[in-house]
């Protein structure tokens, strides 16, 4: 019979994409419509043929989803349908990113209506396949990129109406298929799979390398790794305000600096006294020549660590090692909601209107988020600097989930973000902390809005071209 691996093994895999499409196309031309006339006696037939008919959508929200993923690396590609020989694979143009987009958006469109909305009423109650969610998910990430300056580069309004218009339609289907935005931090831990605001989700079994890498040093086990920078700190704002948090700021009290901060930062980050993991008894010193500082080899050097996605349940100590499944979000509602308000924003112009078509603002979409039980921040209110803030609201909303790289490229950014990062400098001196702000310089050229066309690729096939810059 034929087997067809569910979105999440597929998306765990290390193969190229070019790999799973080629196999996506391979499926689609030689095995999408076979009858399997030999079995069709067997009283399970209709049951197994209900099955394999879904194949070839889930096999086209693959390739969908592949296709964008080698669009936001390399702008113009290959589009590839079919089977080719070695030597016609060496002969194509690229596509323009625009015929990309459009080809990505009508996939999505088409198989919608033949996935479901879950599995629960199927025959066979798998998890993990593709449903109508994840497809109108793909496409409303889709078409925010290419309304994006990066993409849209005659400013084409059609393109955020069409951003606009495919999120709520995406929000809509995931709320009547019972999907909800839940607490912040039920978005991760060994159940998170199952929370319902996750669409998407690559699932792991039971592990503890990711705690492994990102427990801070100093802690029995941890080898650091994922170090948050002052400049996400920076992103958070005041929980009784609104305002930004800053050294120079009203409500900065130098002895708690960190005080009345978005709660979301408590749940993202691990900062300087934080009793973390549970089983560390110690509080956190993450200040010069402190316990989990520098110049301890492989110590933070942002003055953070990284919370999120990490198991606070999960025990490194040699005598009592524990481990818990993971599972990382491709797609969850709460990205859809600001998808949506930055579209809407540039529908309308103003964060505050909504129409008969449009029944939610670009703040009440953002408010959905900031409203969740355990993070009750200010209401966005108004349209002075909207874009601005609703930047780093998707910073802070949806760090570490794979968003920001992507979204400052997206904006065509990068000189004003990716040029220097912020870092926390603490030191203690004769037990009263002091915090020092240093700015770290980056390298940026605006080249890298792109990533480069392989050289081997280029010998291979002279028909390509290389991305501006490289």
């Amino acid at each position: 019979g034929v087997h067809i691996v569910t979105v999440n093994d597929y998306l765990a895999r290390r193969d190229s994409e070019w790999t799973a499409i080629r196999q996506a196309n391979l499926f689609l031309n030689e095995a999408a419509d076979l009858t399997f006339e030999e079995y069709k006696y067997n009283k399970d037939y209709a049951d197994y043929m209900k099955k394999y008919s879904r194949y070839k959508y889930e096999v086209r929200f693959l390739r969908a989803y592949f296709y964008f993923s080698l669009v936001k690396h390399y702008g113009d590609i290959p589009l590839v349908l079919t089977l080719l020989s070695e030597k016609e694979a060496n002969q194509v143009y690229r596509t323009p990113v625009t015929k990309i987009f459009e080809f990505i958006v009508s996939e999505c469109d088409e198989i919608a209506s033949y996935l479901p909305t879950d599995y629960t009423s199927e025959t066979f109650q798998e998890t993990g396949r593709a449903t109508k969610q994840m497809a109108l998910a793909l496409k409303a990430r889709a078409t925010l990129y290419a309304a994006s300056p990066l993409f849209n580069k005659l400013n084409d309004p059609q393109l955020w109406i069409n951003a606009a218009d495919a999120n709520l339609e995406a929000i809509e289907a995931c709320k009547k298929a019972g999907a909800n935005i839940g607490t912040y931090a039920s978005l991760w831990g060994s159940e998170n799979y199952l929370n319902k605001e996750v669409l998407l989700a690559i699932r792991q079994s039971e592990g503890n390398q990711f705690e492994r890498y990102n427990y801070p040093m100093g802690v029995e086990g941890g080898k650091s790794g994922n170090c948050p920078t002052q400049t996400l700190v920076d992103a958070y704002e005041l929980k009784t305000t609104g305002k930004i948090w800053s050294e120079s700021g009203d409500a900065y009290n130098p002895s708690e600096p960190y005080n009345d901060l978005d709660p979301r930062f408590e749940m993202t980050i691990a900062k300087n006294g934080d009793i973390w993991p549970a089983y560390n008894e110690i509080p956190l010193q993450t200040y010069s020549r402190g316990l989990n500082g520098q110049p301890n080899l492989g110590a933070t050097t942002t003055g953070y660590y990284l919370k999120k996605f990490c198991d606070n349940g999960v025990d490194l100590r040699p005598n009592s090692t524990t481990s818990k499944r993971h599972s990382f979000i491709i797609f969850r509602m709460g990205e859809l909601y600001l998808n949506y308000a930055e579209a809407i924003w540039h529908v309308l112009g103003n964060a505050d209107v909504k129409t008969d078509k449009y029944n939610l603002s670009a703040n009440e979409a953002v408010n959905v988020l900031r409203t969740r039980s355990d993070v009750d921040m200010p209401l966005f209110e108004g349209s002075a600097g909207f874009m601005e803030r609703l930047r780093r609201e998707r910073m802070v909303e949806l760090a570490f989930e794979g968003h920001r790289f992507w979204d400052v490229r997206r904006w065509k950014l990068g000189k004003e973000h990716f040029s220097s990062i912020e870092v926390m400098n603490i030191v203690n001196q004769n037990g009263k902390l002091s915090y020092q702000r240093n700015t770290k310089k980056r390298y940026w050229d605006d080249k890298m809005y792109f990533f480069p066309i392989p050289e081997s690729e280029l010998n291979l096939n002279k028909n390509l071209t290389q991305n501006i810059g490289w």
